[in-house]
């Protein structure tokens, strides 16, 4: 197949629906928060001068064994448990086959035939359906390392100059889960992909298994698609979406799939099985290699590590350790929170549930907290193209916000400017309210003196007030606000000019 057949120009969505029912698997890698590596003592830390968090086990190095970080294993069967998972009495690990320069030993520690659990299910909503997610299985594997690709203009290693290489990563705990066939309506795969992803991020973190910051790659998602004719059982060619790291982008490299892969059927070609890079400037995929199918690592039985074996009752103690399900948490979340079913599902949509009860637990009331994540931070970062958790502003500083509000220092108008100024990096609350000027004017006399204006400059407004149409002092109170350039508590001003009139 030429590369112009197979990179043909998308189609409309709608017209790649009417032809074709998609197909999906997704695979997610959860990196584990645990202090050492899953085979070796190495620290985990993020953000570590390069290649400084290395020991002769997570480099590869001769003679140098390696032994199953207990930890690990527990955080994956938690995460089994939570997944409705069978969890496997004996499992082991294989070496899985493949030479790349950011993998030392040119073999990944995972698991192939014998994973610790499988055979799970778990549900996400979409505009009020639920969609049930059948899971093939989770296992254990190591992280690889991290490649730098030097000169060149997209980063990668076309066309790059040379490549640095750091094995901090390499060793790192991961839980690959990986779903089985999923097949939902076409106009829903793409935000059931979307939302699948975000339960999963919410479930990881409720376990606390992983700090599942999708910004620093502990949360990715390889996303499968492929095609059918509508009506069809036959399964079309997948292609596989490597390391999408956002909610917005797992949407919109599943929605790019669909319309790539219907142009290629379309134009007489075929599909090629092979893994692409998803472009999040652009919004596309490019091919990256021709997919490798299972007999090509050469799976075969980790000589060096014993099976592991976790005793029935020790998978009982962790099942008592969960957290609520989801769901159950939703429904709980709401009725304290005494949001409708209709703002609710606006905050899960929206991704902003964890932002929102991080808040919350900070003292601020629901419906201020939604007030903020789903409105001033949610358009930024529809507008930038990022997820909320990846613009910088956090529940610490809406709760400082919100205080401020509640304290009299600021209104809800002069607040979006101190969240223009988060945005924007120009420093706390406090520091943005002081270099833009702000504050309420909480001085009466100065207020007073507004009111003294507005009455002046408005002799009939006063003489409908005082011709019983209260109503009127509307106009007074807006002009106030006007001469205080918004910096005046509006409540505060009725207050005084309702003493002033006599009202």
């Amino acid at each position: 197949m030429t590369p112009s057949l197979n990179d043909a120009a998308v189609v409309e969505i709608s017209d790649a629906l009417a032809q074709y029912d998609p197909v999906m698997g997704l695979e997610v890698h959860v990196e584990l928060n645990t202090k050492s590596k899953m085979f070796c003592g190495c620290p985990t830390e993020f953000g570590a001068p390069p290649n400084s968090q290395t020991c002769p086990v997570c480099l590869g190095l001769p003679g140098a064994l390696p032994v199953v970080n207990r930890r690990g294993v527990e955080s994956a069967i938690k995460i089994g448990l939570a997944l409705n998972c069978e969890i496997a009495e004996w499992c082991r690990f294989a070496r899985k086959n493949y030479f790349y320069p950011d993998m030392p030993k040119n073999f990944q520690t995972s698991q192939y035939d014998e994973p610790i659990a499988f055979n799970g299910w778990t549900e996400v909503v979409v505009d009020g359906e639920t969609y049930r997610i059948e899971i093939e299985r989770a296992h254990m594997e190591e992280d690889t390392g991290k490649s730098t690709h030097i000169g060149g203009a997209t980063g990668r290693i076309h066309g790059a100059s040379h490549s640095l290489v750091d094995y901090n990563r390499a060793g790192i705990p991961l839980i690959e889960i990986v779903t089985k066939t999923i097949e939902v309506p076409g106009d829903k795969a793409a935000a059931v992909a979307r939302a699948y992803v975000s339960m999963l991020r919410d479930l990881l973190f409720a376990l606390g298994v992983s700090d599942v910051r999708m910004d620093q790659g502990s949360l990715r998602c390889d996303a499968n698609v492929s095609l059918k004719p509508r009506g069809s059982s036959t399964l079309g060619t997948r292609t596989e979406t490597k390391n999408v790291n956002s909610f917005r982008s797992v949407e919109r490299a599943v929605t790019y799939e669909i319309t790539r892969q219907a142009a290629v059927l379309n134009s007489g070609g075929k599909v090629l099985q092979e893994t692409r890079h998803w472009h999040e400037d652009t919004g596309i995929t490019t091919s990256g290699r021709e997919k490798s199918d299972a007999d090509d690592y050469r799976y075969f039985p980790e000589p060096d590590l014993v099976p592991v074996a976790p005793s029935r009752e020790w998978v009982e103690e962790l099942r008592a350790t969960l957290p609520e399900a989801p769901p159950v948490r939703r429904a709980r979340l709401q009725k304290e929170w005494g949001f409708t079913d209709l703002e609710m599902r606006d905050v899960i949509n929206g991704n902003a549930l964890e932002p929102i009860v991080a808040t919350v637990e900070l003292g601020v009331p629901a419906a201020a907290a939604k007030k903020w994540w789903l409105g001033e931070l949610a358009r930024a970062a529809n507008e930038s193209g990022q997820d909320l958790d990846a613009l910088g502003v956090g529940p610490a500083e809406v709760a400082e916000v919100q205080k401020l509000v509640d304290e009299g220092s600021l209104n809800d108008k002069l607040a979006r400017q101190v969240f223009e100024g988060l945005l924007a990096g120009e420093g706390t609350p406090a520091e943005i309210i002081e270099k833009r000027g702000l504050a309420l004017v909480s001085d009466d006399s100065a207020l007073l003196d507004a009111i003294d204006r507005a009455i002046a400059a408005n002799p009939d407004v006063v003489e409908k007030v005082n011709s019983g149409k209260p109503a009127a002092a509307g106009a007074l109170i807006g002009a106030v606000m006007k001469d205080m350039r918004g910096q005046a508590d509006a409540a505060k001003v009725r207050q005084l000019l309702n003493e002033k009139l006599g009202i």
